[in-house]
Formats: structure tokens, C-alpha cells, sequence
């Protein structure tokens, strides 16, 4: 086996930790509605710096998080994607993860 190949298998097997397959593409592991390509595209990162930023993140298993959750997890997940990316907004990432939830926007 290639050096490549064994690196992707080496990155397919930590990444299988990290997220589930679905129907719809990689899905956040600690949140398995939210189709996380569909996210990093519109916010400029790749889907391995979403998942890692997303793992602090505990997302409410009713969809219905209240105000305090929902301000605690955007402080985990927002800082470190702007590491990724700087020029992301607040605004902008509301808007992918909104347009990438399922059951829609909160």
C-alpha cells in the first residue's frame, strides 16, 4: 500500500469515529441531522475543521435548544471556525446551519 493509502485509511478510520454516513453526506457525529458539507460550503471550511469544531458542541436531541444553549454552543463553534476562516460572521453561519437543518431553521 502507498504512502497515500494508508494515510486516507489512517483519516477514513478517525474520521469514522467522528461522524456518521448518511443518506444526505458526513453527518456531525454529536449531531447526525446536520449534513456537514452542506455547511462547509457555505461557510468557507473544510468539513474536518467543521467536525473538529463542532465536537464541544452539544446540540438539543428535541431541535428546540432555548436561548442560553444556543448562545453557549455558537460560543464554542463560532471562534473556532473564525480560525479557519476570519472573514465568517455570526450572521453567516446562522444562515448555513439554518439552511442545512432538516427540520429548518430555529
Amino acid at each position: 500500500m502507498r504512502r497515500g493509502k494508508c494515510r486516507r485509511a489512517w483519516i477514513g478510520i478517525v474520521g469514522a469515529s467522528m461522524v456518521a454516513l448518511g443518506a444526505t453526506g458526513a453527518l456531525a457525529d454529536n449531531d447526525p441531522n446536520r449534513d456537514v458539507a452542506c455547511v462547509t460550503r457555505q461557510i468557507g471550511v473544510t468539513d474536518a475543521e467543521f467536525r473538529t469544531c463542532f465536537l464541544p458542541v452539544n446540540p438539543d436531541p428535541d431541535h428546540a435548544p432555548d436561548g442560553a444553549t444556543q448562545r453557549a454552543n455558537k460560543a464554542k463553534l463560532l471562534p473556532c471556525l473564525q480560525k479557519a476562516n476570519p472573514s465568517l460572521t455570526n450572521d453567516a453561519l446562522d444562515e448555513a446551519m439554518d439552511a442545512c437543518r432538516p427540520e429548518g431553521p430555529n
